[in-house]
């Protein structure tokens, strides 16, 4: 990880195919773009990969979120439940649909904890969005089963697990929906943008309406802008070239998967060596896409103390009790309710009444999990000087 390692020929050949037709936008120019669709094409082979009928190509993975939670229904009022551990997309794309994020805590799995997540949802609750982080399954089929007692439907974060699977079904296909991010350190990248995958034909042309504005995409002797219009939208097209450059990193998704399999053999290998040392539980070995190798100490201090030495030896991991993208104590915008909206929202009402505070210390589990947690990002290129590199400051750290 990220696809940007393999970058090479197969994206400028897809991509020249486009500047050849002179058409970027992805829609209308029938008679000049010559039959070439590169948008269209790719949702459809990202869908037909992941083992889901329909594909909405958007801007980002952000906008993927915020696609999905509104073609759902999801609006001010309503409750949203997510994990505390994820990007803050998740939640930004939450209070941008009008709603209120509510998060569980997460369990060995680094996950979405199923057991709390039942004593969090509430009559207010209209989706659930379980994150596959760092590319590994979260309990999806138990989330899913309590969700469909409740009738509330799921939305997958997929961003960090394109062509991770469970039991042999794709990430991103159990849900209503199911999200994806191209950014430029995702699996696969398209320098910016993200998909949402469904099997729901109503759903697909929700999405397809909401993110262009709410045209419909009839086609009619008018030409754009002669559709019909059902409900409002907005403007979240991918463009053509981001489409060619998902079709040929799509295309070496399988062997990214792979050889980060391998190098993430080679780094647990090592890894494992340090006393006291535990791994992060993955539900399906074989359905990892190996992203990244999570490891746990005793306790905190020892997380601290041996990342310590592995920083001053040049492998240092990422340790996410103090990261402040992904971890909710460190959400300080969302602890703080802190906007530009000079009305206070999305933290507060059009009356100045705080709508929402959440408590730093709300997720104590979780805290006891990331406190402990040292994860290293897996390459898809690992080179033998940084492998050895990364083996001498193990060696150093276990010795503490």
């Amino acid at each position: 990880m990220p696809g940007f390692e393999v970058f090479g020929e197969e994206e400028k050949k897809e991509t020249l195919e486009v500047f050849d037709t002179g058409v970027l936008f992805r829609y209308e120019f029938p008679e000049q773009r010559k039959g070439v669709y590169k948008v269209r094409e790719f949702e459809e082979k990202f869908a037909a990969y992941h083992g889901a009928k329909y594909g909405q190509a958007v801007t980002s993975g952000t906008a993927a979120l915020k696609v999905a939670l509104t073609v759902l229904g999801v609006g001010p009022g309503d409750e949203v439940i997510t994990q505390g551990f994820t990007f803050v997309a998740t939640w930004e794309a939450i209070f941008d649909a009008g709603a209120i994020p509510v998060f569980t805590e997460i369990d060995d799995t680094l996950n979405m904890d199923p057991n709390d997540l039942e004593k969090k949802i509430t009559a207010k609750t209209k989706a659930i969005i379980p994150v596959h982080m760092m590319g590994a399954p979260a309990r999806i089929k138990e989330i899913l089963a309590i969700a469909d007692k409740h009738g509330i439907p799921v939305i997958e974060d997929t961003a960090q697990a394109p062509g991770a699977k469970l039991d042999g079904q794709y990430l991103g296909s159990f849900g209503a929906c199911g999200t994806f991010s191209f950014d430029p350190v995702k699996t696969m990248t398209t320098g910016e943008g993200g998909m949402v995958l469904t099997s729901d034909e109503q759903t697909w042309r929700k999405m397809s309406e909401y993110h262009d504005h709410g045209h419909d995409h009839a086609q009619n002797p008018g030409g754009r802008g002669g559709e019909g219009r059902s409900f409002i939208g907005f403007n979240f097209r991918m463009m053509e070239i981001q489409g060619a450059i998902g079709l040929a990193q799509l295309a070496k998704l399988d062997t990214i998967i792979s050889e980060q399999k391998k190098n993430k053999q080679a780094l647990k290998a090592v890894v494992q060596k340090m006393p006291g040392v535990s791994f992060r539980n993955i539900l399906d070995e074989d359905g990892d896409s190996a992203t990244f190798l999570a490891f746990m100490l005793p306790d905190s201090e020892k997380a601290k103390a041996v990342n310590k030495v592995l920083g001053e030896n040049g492998a240092g991991a990422v340790y996410f009790a103090d990261n402040t993208w992904h971890y909710y104590p460190k959400w300080e915008h969302l602890l703080n309710g802190l906007t530009l909206a000079g009305s206070g929202w999305p933290f507060k009402d059009q009356d100045s009444r705080r709508r929402v505070v959440h408590d730093p210390e709300a997720l104590p589990a979780s805290a006891k999990i990331i406190g402990r947690t040292l994860v290293y990002q897996v390459p898809v290129k690992l080179g033998q000087e940084r492998l050895d590199q990364i083996t001498s400051a193990i060696d150093k750290a276990a010795a503490l």
